[in-house]
């Protein structure tokens, strides 16, 4: 019997496994990208950058001259808790929805540009998505729709 190298059997499993996630991507409508993170909500995508660390949560979309549309920004905390935002140095007005760990949106609200006015989340969250205000109002997004995220 004769053994076959490990490559090829590391080669078939990539193989298969990236038809899997195609099929389902085809599916479900998803858009199929690994390399872009996006979020969809109600079959909306939105592409996002993603903010980990505290310096980027702290600059987010500062000096910002605008935000192109289903784009956002998504700010991923290491656990759930209340979170604050405000829009200090930020020149394009956002909304935001607050997310906890189940991916189920607890809070949204709009943000004027250039305030320093807290918008503090009516409950625990671990991520929070900002887009172009009015975005989820024209989607009918709304508190409890569940986000499924993709990185």
């Amino acid at each position: 019997m004769k053994r076959v190298p490990f490559f090829f059997i590391l080669f078939f499993l990539l193989v298969n496994s990236s038809c899997k996630r195609a099929k389902e991507s085809f599916q479900n409508n998803i858009p199929l990208r690994t390399s872009v993170p996006f979020v969809v909500i109600h079959k909306e995508t939105l592409y996002v950058e993603i903010s980990y660390t505290e310096d980027e949560r702290e600059i987010g979309l500062m000096f910002r001259e605008k935000l192109d549309e289903n784009r956002g920004m998504l700010f991923i905390f290491e656990n759930e808790k209340l979170l604050l935002f405000w829009m200090r140095n930020t020149k394009v007005p956002l909304s935001i929805a607050f997310i906890n760990s189940k991916e189920i949106i607890v809070d949204i609200q709009d943000m004027e540009p250039m305030t320093e006015t807290g918008h503090r989340s009516r409950f625990p969250a671990i991520y929070a998505l900002e887009v172009n205000q009015g975005w989820f109002k024209e989607h009918n997004v709304r508190i409890g729709d569940t986000v499924s995220i993709y990185f």
